[in-house]
Formats: C-alpha cells, structure tokens, sequence
C-alpha cells in the first residue's frame, strides 16, 4: 500500500488507514455531506471496512482519498479525493471536505494547494476538476482562491428533495513551474 504524506504549515495529508473507519463512516452516512457527494443512502459498515482497508492506489482504483490532519495536534480533520482519475488525458476530479468545528480555518485552502501540487508533480495530472453547487457558496470561494476558473454552468442539475439546483464546473490547469 503506497503512503503519501504530504506536509504544509498548519496540516498535513496523508493516507487512508482502518483507524480511520469511525470518521469516514460518520462523514459518508452524514445526510449534510450528501447533497455534495451525490449519496443517497447510507453506506454499510462493510461497504466502509472495504474502502478503508482497499490498496489506496489511484494508478489501480482511478481514486485516491488523503486524510487531512492538524499539523500542531495530528487531528484527523477532513479528506481530499482525487477521483475519475484518467492517465490517459491526465485528469482527475477533487473534492474536499473538512470538519464543520475546523472550517474557516485555512485548512481546506491549503490543503487544496498541496493536492494540487502532488497531481502535478507526482502524479502528472495536467487538469483538475470539480462539480460545485451554485448554491455552495463557501465551496465556490474556496476553489476561486485555489486558482481554479468557472468553465460551466449545468442548469436544474441536482435534484434536492423536489428543489432543482445549478451545478457549476471549475478547472484548475497545473502547469509545472521550469
């Protein structure tokens, strides 16, 4: 099992472990993270075990989930997923989430500059991507600060019990600094 650790000034992200089973469990079967990761229902404790027991691997699964900790405590705090990862084209989507209590922290912000920076360097992901309700505010923001651009707009996209939400898709170019 490969293991990434990647260091900035207030966190760190590193990989997925069992001891991490209660928190990605608490965070996937959360209804509120639902509306952001397409879940409809909640997930299985073995559906869970699996996932956090698998080969966290993106050249095998085209999926990688790194648990972003406090660098002053070792906090568990939140995750970053790369997914639909595509050698080929050298793509991949991001997503985040951070713990309601450690938000508006910076965390997020800078752990969003170190993925963006392991794609690039050590993966050789050229483009990334990620799907953000219009409404998601606080996401929007967070992305625009990480450099990424608007480059659409998919209207009455995601069905919230009978409320029909636009989605947006942002992109961020990495481009290797020679």
């Amino acid at each position: 099992m490969k293991s990434y650790l990647l260091k900035g000034n207030k966190i760190f992200l590193r990989s997925l472990n069992p001891g991490d089973f209660d928190k990605v469990l608490s965070w996937e079967n959360n209804p509120e993270n639902w509306k952001v990761s397409g879940t409809t229902i909640p997930f299985s404790k073995e559906i869970i075990t699996q996932y956090v027991n698998a080969d966290q691997d993106i050249f095998l699964s085209n999926q990688l989930r790194l648990i972003i900790c406090r660098l002053d405590s070792n906090e568990v705090i939140g995750a970053v997923d790369l997914f639909d990862y595509d050698a080929f084209h050298q793509r991949a989507g991001v997503g985040i989430l951070i713990d309601a209590a450690q938000r508006k922290k910076g965390f997020a912000l800078e752990a969003l500059k170190l993925i963006q920076d392991f794609s690039l360097n050590e993966i050789g992901i050229r483009n990334l991507f990620a799907n953000i309700l219009i409404d998601n505010t606080a996401s929007i923001s967070l992305f625009e600060k990480a450099g990424f651009k608007k480059i659409g707009h998919k209207k009455n996209w995601f069905n919230d019990n009978g409320k029909w939400i636009d989605e947006l898709l942002y992109q961020s170019e990495l481009i290797k600094n020679n």
